[in-house]
């Protein structure tokens, strides 16, 4: 890496208007030399940066800084005071994930800025690090004299993109929080939006925006200020600035993925790279599994979360599910309803929640003990209807208690509207403040049930969680999140999820990391017969489109038991890998893995389509060369259709593969394939 020549660098990124001196401009480049950062100040002293790809502008300058509650925005009447460079390259392992090892080579430069003194003399840095797929930059506030405590009311972070495109996005600040069907317009046509968001510009280049490292700070929203320019807005915050810290700190890291295809978003580990190293120590308490649960009855409104003559959350029907489990070698059962305080409105109030009480027809211990014996985990649940303050107060013995009981792992839930987080007050502890999902209240308040499940053995599922930013590298037990519209809402209405809904997260939501989807409904039904918008191969795909390190089939075990041949794929099928690659796909069209088990040699391919009927080639090139594989096909039947009766139709096909071949398939409207290949000895 070379440390870019002031002027040479400025000419380079942009024009520069004429003065008796040019500012100071310093910038960096990619490993590969193909990105290259650029920072200086304009004729106002406002800090930028631009940024090139192969010698073409992808962001154009892009200003930097803060507004301030208490004082002078920090925008203006900066200048540059220095520079240092660095460079990094090592490979890390993951205790479980997409692939195993992790490859983090970066080029790095820290630029020093200062403020004039009728700006307040305050100092900023900002530090990028550069991979050949993308970039990583942050905020680092020093100690220094002009600035003791930052009360941010906005950043003004801006991402000023060259180039006209495409987007798919969901919009920030709605009251659904990240469960959003996705959207698909013009760059410039992009209002407020979370992250991650993707765009595909004009000349194939492809982008995501994002963020990594998202601690003890407001999650940033990206919005649109003027054609493609966009600027961060964060969270709001009951306290009134968005963002309370003391100095020094860092900022989250602000992200930007960028390849030639989609694959280069999809296999890019820019945010885990981003994160600091497991803090936690080991977390072989946890097993990346498959379960099954007492929930998809309750989505569906047969059973109720409430007590009564249909409650779902029984010892008798806990016990059937952990027979069906033991059968069938699924890990764990979830038990959602099994404690006292859902009687009642509990949405978004959760004031009578108890985490260590069950209801008088569930018995916790002897549920566990009986799970224990048949060699089956139960997965905890607490749902907190977005009430932190009781939550917080019950904590700790919630966590204890299921330690003591053996129970590895924890669904968390904060089913309010945004902006209907309950928490103690700030300044006044005894006193509620309403926070955000995303706001700083919340995102310290998942990392202390994190840490407090750490300390207990507990691995942690969130549900309406805040977004993912890569901290599972730091705290592993972070096993999952929800954060998007999964298979629940399928049970809610005629094609709720259309089917280039499950073909789009893997291109947006799901560059953020594990989601906890919940595929596996079989018999493609929702409430009242309701049909999926899915034929029964897509749901077999699901598996290997959707990465978690804990899938649930979600369907009522008859509909389970009544699909044998599905089952058993359902049952073999990992959830942890050694290697996973996006073998074939477009953003919003289709997707396809190749994914290579982690325990051994055996590999497996499958993905989603979206409604478009299309015939896809794939090559066996990942194999291992010399190697024979039995593969083991499950394919849309001739005719398949999300449309009609049809989505039923599936067929099998058995064949012998090895490196080199290539396989053809079918892929129906809303349909999708899953094959198995088994090392042949």
């Amino acid at each position: 890496m070379r440390l870019l020549a002031p002027l040479s660098f400025v000419l380079a990124l942009a024009p520069v208007v004429a003065h008796a001196q040019a500012p100071a401009s310093y910038g960096a480049t990619s490993p590969d030399g193909s990105i290259a950062i650029g920072f200086t100040t304009d004729n106002d002293g406002h800090a930028q940066y631009s940024i090139t790809r192969k010698g073409k502008l992808l962001i154009a300058p892009s200003s930097l800084g803060f507004i301030l509650s208490d004082g002078l925005p920090m925008l203006r009447g900066w200048t540059i005071t220095g520079a240092d460079t660095g460079k990094g390259d090592s490979t890390w392992e993951q205790p479980w994930g997409e692939r195993r090892y992790v490859r983090d080579h970066y080029n790095e430069i820290t630029v020093h800025f200062r403020q004039s003194k009728d700006w307040g003399e305050r100092l900023m840095d900002v530090h990028v690090r550069l991979f050949d797929k993308g970039v990583g930059f942050r905020y680092e506030l020093p100690k220094q004299a002009a600035l003791s405590t930052m009360k941010i009311a906005d950043e003004l972070t801006e991402f000023n993109i060259a180039g006209k495109g495409t987007a798919w996005w969901i919009a920030g600040g709605e009251w659904n929080r990240y469960e959003q069907v996705y959207q698909k317009t013009p760059i410039d046509a992009v209002a407020t939006a979370h992250t991650p968001i993707t765009m595909r510009l004009e000349d194939g280049t492809h982008l995501s925006f994002h963020e990594a490292a998202l601690v003890d700070y407001s999650a940033m929203w990206f919005k649109r200020a003027e054609g493609q320019k966009f600027r961060s807005t964060l969270s709001p915050s009951s306290q009134g600035p968005r963002v309370l810290r003391s100095l020094p700190f860092n900022t989250p890291w602000r992200t930007i993925r960028i390849g030639d295809k989609a694959a280069d978003l999809v296999e890019n580990d820019l945010e885990l790279n981003l994160n600091e190293p497991n803090k936690i120590g080991d977390v072989s308490y946890f097993k990346p599994q498959k379960y099954i649960g007492i929930w998809w009855g309750m989505i569906r409104g047969d059973w109720t979360w409430a007590e009564g003559p249909r409650h779902g959350a029984t010892t008798e029907r806990a016990k059937q599910y952990i027979d069906f489990a033991a059968k069938h070698g699924f890990g764990s059962v979830l038990v959602e309803g099994w404690d006292k305080g859902w009687n009642g409105n509990w949405f978004g109030t959760g004031q009578d929640f108890s985490f260590t009480q069950a209801t008088p027809d569930f018995d916790l211990k002897a549920v566990t003990a009986y799970a224990a014996k048949k060699g089956v985990g139960l997965i905890g649940h607490h749902e907190t209807g977005g009430n932190i303050a009781n939550y917080e107060a019950q904590l700790d013995d919630a966590m204890k208690l299921y330690d003591s009981l053996g129970v590895r792992a924890v669904k968390t839930g904060y089913v309010a509207d945004m902006g209907g987080v309950q928490a103690p007050c700030a300044a006044e502890p005894a006193k509620i403040c309403m926070e955000w999902h995303d706001g700083q209240r919340q995102v310290q308040h998942h990392l202390r049930v994190v840490q407090t499940a750490a300390k207990y053995h507990i691995a942690v599922n969130a549900h309406e969680p805040v977004k993912d930013t890569g901290l599972r590298r730091t705290y592993p037990n972070w096993i999952d999140r929800e954060g998007a519209r999964g298979m629940e809402y399928n049970a809610w209405g005629q094609f709720a999820n259309g089917p280039s809904h499950e073909p789009t997260l893997v291109y947006t939501r799901l560059l953020s990391g594990p989601m906890d989807f919940t595929p596996g409904v079989l018999s493609l039904e929702g409430a009242n017969h309701v049909p999926l918008a899915s034929t029964l191969a897509k749901q077999l795909g699901l598996y290997l489109a959707i990465y978690s390190p804990i899938q649930m089939a979600a369907d009522f075990i008859e509909n389970l038991a009544a699909h044998p041949k599905e089952l058993e794929f359902i049952r073999q099928v990992p959830a942890d890998w050694s290697e996973s690659h996006l073998i074939a796909g477009e953003v919003g069209e289709y997707a396809l893995f190749a994914r290579k088990d982690r325990a051994g040699e055996d590999w497996y391919v499958g993905g989603v389509n979206d409604a478009t009927a299309r015939d896809v080639t794939l090559d066996m090139d990942f194999l291992t060369a010399g190697k024979s594989y039995k593969a083991t096909i499950y394919k849309d039947g001739e005719g398949a259709t999300y449309l009609t009766d049809a989505r039923h139709r599936i067929a099998y096909e058995t064949r012998v593969v090895k490196k080199g071949d290539k396989l053809s398939l079918w892929l129906a409207p809303g349909g999708g394939a899953a094959i198995q290949l088994k090392l042949l000895k």
